[in-house]
């Protein structure tokens, strides 16, 4: 894998970078506290930095797949520590690692600090700490999309990796129109919050640093006691943009266009359900314990304290009106649960996500109706489409991993010194890219008296956390970065070159030769082969096989997984969008009976996701279709008749062309499944396949 696009798009990002430093040293000069120059310096090594990166780098190609990962992964940590100059030259952190922590920490939107006294901090640094969380929000990287028409091409491998959640919606067809729009509703949302700040009292410095760190559910505060120190007017302010800071950004702008669907959408709900239920939780639970007043002043300070921390801790923001370390453990406990939930995808939220959350129970759901239900085929739905199982294990795969990766940053901090409470809570507090987490790093502590190794895991556990695991850890995985024989190329392709080019082989001259393969991250690419030439120039290892036939075509696949027979002589089926099944089941189908279903008959009922069948212990039953097709069923009806309405053929008779296969019965609605991509987008761009 080359990494000149990769440090390219760095270079370009640390640009940018640096223009915001410049726009901060602007401010830090008004206020005159001492810390302008701290801001220039950073600002012109920055600069130097990312211009010399970009013009030593430049390339032609379009990014792949891997290098998407590999670019957001490497901007977003070159990105740290071009930010952590300003603290380091400022003066007000010990090290380096307290540096990166405060920059990583504003970056990824966690909200994590290392300062004790935050108001003694000079207007800079403070305005600084909002911006790393304002420029990390919506991402960086989709800020550098929308204005830079050249990374247009493949920048859907750059958006696709950086945009938290399982899904990535598109708003226009262009991807760098998408996140413009998305741009331009995050501008207007933080606009219109600093705005209705200012309105009740707040200075313009605090409106502007409040409102950056809330639309990016960051929680960095100018107060010690972060919005505790405001009045009710600035919390519920607060509250409500922080609730929509937790929603899909794609929503908000259908609603900005006239076009709302909030109520229309089963994320929104399962995500409101969470923070009101959660709030109206742990009011009461604060009521009845008695640690507010039972009076009409006590009980709406109980509901908005309860309703804020809920949405707080829910959408990942941060902040705090209350010491809930005071409250009751059965208060602590839900809103240590609620770190494990997150904001809903497509939003500036971190954490597993809402949608995740309710997938994986719907799919823990649909096991259990399972093991009553042996020959049933059950389909888990999610907004009234049917999802297939590979993304239900992408999913369950994600929490699965998140989880680990708590446990596994637990366990690192008490071997470095850390009690068990406050190594579970820095944890989960800093995967989950919350802030404020429990034990000595709850609402009021801060992580300025944590050793500088287990600062640098933290951080470390940040990154992984905001880019969702899968994007970092790709960068460990040995086929990153491991070079194919042939060049680079994967050996089916060096063969069906041979194949193409006989010189290769050795079996004859050296002529020019051209040859076209498919590669799915990007198009069809034509290798020319001059005959000076020793070797034909690599292409991205990742191009789709083509069969070792000699001269068949390579076969283009459509995102579907397809199940294509060994046997050479066999020509697949193509998919219909219906079903996937090899030629030996088209030919079974067509033929006769399966194996195994003993001719009978068995009509089953599609509804609501479940296919009801005869009695599971009624012999000759038709067994259920495997549980990798279960979201797309074989052929209903009789297996004992064609459903083209043709006789097998006879034996010695030339075989006829499949029927196609069909889900839809009369008078049945089709319930075959959407298109869905690896990360559970319906977008047939997110599946990578030309």
């Amino acid at each position: 894998m080359s990494l000149r696009p990769v440090l390219n798009v760095v270079g370009v990002l640390l640009v940018f970078l640096a223009g915001a430093m410049f726009v901060t040293a602007g401010v830090a000069a008004y206020y005159a506290d001492g810390d302008t120059a701290a801001f220039l310096a950073s600002g012109a090594i920055t600069l130097v930095a990312g211009a010399g990166m970009y013009r030593v780098t430049r390339f032609h190609d379009d990014i792949t797949h891997r290098q998407g990962y590999a670019t957001v992964t490497f901007a977003w940590t070159f990105v740290a520590l071009f930010e952590a100059l300003p603290f380091l030259f400022g003066g007000v952190v010990d090290s380096l690692a307290e540096a990166m922590f405060e920059s990583m920490s504003g970056f990824t939107t966690t909200g994590a600090t290392v300062f004790g006294d935050i108001e003694s901090l000079p207007h800079g640094i403070l305005l600084w700490r909002s911006v790393t969380h304002w420029l990390g929000g919506m991402g960086i990287i989709v800020l550098a999309i929308a204005v830079l028409p050249f990374l247009g091409v493949g920048g859907m491998q750059l958006f696709r990796a950086e945009v938290p959640g399982p899904t990535m919606e598109r708003l226009r067809p262009r991807i760098n129109q998408t996140a413009k729009l998305l741009w331009y509703v995050y501008l207007g949302l933080t606009a219109l919050q600093a705005v209705l700040y200012f309105l009740g009292g707040m200075s313009a410095f605090d409106s502007v640093n409040h409102a950056f760190a809330t639309l990016a559910t960051g929680g960095f505060s100018t107060k010690n006691d972060s919005v505790a120190s405001f009045s009710r007017y600035h919390q519920y302010v607060t509250l409500v943009f922080m609730y929509l800071a937790g929603i899909n950004f794609t929503l908000h702008f259908r609603a900005a266009t006239g076009r709302p669907a909030y109520w229309k959408n089963e994320g929104w709900k399962f995500f409101t359900l969470i923070v009101v239920v959660g709030g109206v939780i742990l009011a009461v639970a604060n009521l009845v314990s008695g640690g507010y007043a039972l009076t009409v002043a006590g009980m709406e300070q109980a509901l908005r304290d309860g309703l804020f921390q809920s949405t707080s801790i829910t959408t990942t923001t941060g902040f705090v009106s209350a010491d809930y370390e005071l409250w009751v453990p059965a208060a602590q406990g839900l809103l240590l649960t609620l770190m494990f939930t997150g904001g809903m995808a497509g939003s500036t939220g971190g954490g597993v996500k809402t949608m995740r959350v309710l997938l994986t129970l719907k799919y823990v759901g649909t096991q259990i109706r399972k093991h009553l239900h042996p020959r049933a085929i059950l389909l888990t739905r999610f907004g009234g489409r049917a999802v297939k199982e590979d993304v239900l294990g992408n999913v369950v795969g994600f929490v699965f991993l998140y989880v680990v990766i708590c446990l596994l940053g637990t366990m690192a901090m008490t071997f470095m010194g850390m009690d068990l409470l406050t190594a579970f809570g820095a944890s989960a507090a800093t995967v989950g890219n919350i802030g404020p987490g429990v034990g000595n790093v709850g609402a009021t502590d801060n992580y300025g008296w944590i050793s500088d190794p287990a600062l640098a895991v933290l951080a470390f556990m940040m990154l992984v956390g905001r880019l969702e695991i899968y994007t970092v850890l790709l960068l460990f995985h040995p086929d990153m970065w491991r070079r194919r024989q042939g060049g680079g190329l994967r050996p089916h392709v060096v063969r069906a070159l041979e194949s193409k080019v006989p010189f290769l082989a050795g079996k004859g001259p050296t002529p020019s030769a051209e040859v076209t393969i498919m590669d799915p991250d990007e198009a069809t690419r034509t290798i020319h082969v001059a005959e000076d030439d020793d070797a034909p120039t690599p292409v991205d290892e990742r191009a789709a096989p083509i069969p070792d036939d000699g001269g068949a075509a390579p076969i283009p696949d459509d995102g579907r997984a397809a199940s294509i027979p060994d046997d050479e002589s066999t020509t697949p089926i193509a998919d219909d969008g219906g079903g996937v099944s090899t030629a030996d089941e088209q030919v079974a189908a067509a033929g006769g009976e399966r194996a195994g279903t003993g001719g009978g008959q068995q009509e089953a009922a599609f509804r609501d996701g479940q296919v009801a069948t005869p009695a599971d212990d009624a012999e000759g039953a038709v067994s259920a279709p495997p549980e990798d097709l279960a979201a797309e069923p074989a052929v209903r009806g009789d297996p004992g008749v064609d459903p083209a309405g043709v006789d097998p053929p006879a034996p010695g008779d030339p075989t006829p062309p499949p029927a196609p296969v069909t889900n839809d019965s009369p008078g049945s609605e089709p319930d075959t499944p959407p298109d869905v991509g690896p990360t559970g987008s319906s977008d047939p761009d997110d599946n990578d396949r030309p």
